[in-house]
């Protein structure tokens, strides 16, 4: 069974910096790309960003570019996102997701729970 467990999240400030991690198991990790999403309150799930298998390749929903960093270790079947410059419009419920395609409309096939980032000014 694969389970995705996210952390990381909580009260930063506008202008901070956070760390989210999503802890994978019940597959092979460094077989699959892993993803972000977030989803707010009366808004749609966006993919915020996206990882292949190795860490080489990467994409980023054009918002967060520049902001937003997300890497993997591979070792510890772990995934991160770096929070940059956290801005208000970024508060939301921060979903790890996992599939075979390192895309943003990838079929992602499996899904955690998520983490809340709250923002406040």
């Amino acid at each position: 069974q694969v389970r995705l467990v996210e952390s990381g999240g909580g009260l930063v400030q506008a202008g901070g910096s956070v760390r989210l991690s999503c802890a994978a198991s019940g597959f092979t990790f460094d077989d699959n790309a892993m993803a972000w999403f977030r989803q707010g309150p009366g808004t749609h799930r966006e993919c915020v960003a996206v990882i292949s298998w190795n860490g080489v390749y990467t994409e980023y929903l054009d918002s967060v570019k520049g902001r937003f960093t997300i890497s993997r270790d591979n070792a510890k079947n772990t995934v991160f996102l770096d929070m940059d410059n956290v801005k208000p419009e970024d508060a939301a419920n921060y979903i790890c997701a996992t599939g075979r395609t390192p895309s943003r409309a990838a079929r992602w096939t499996d899904w955690g729970q998520g983490t809340r980032v709250t923002v406040s000014s």
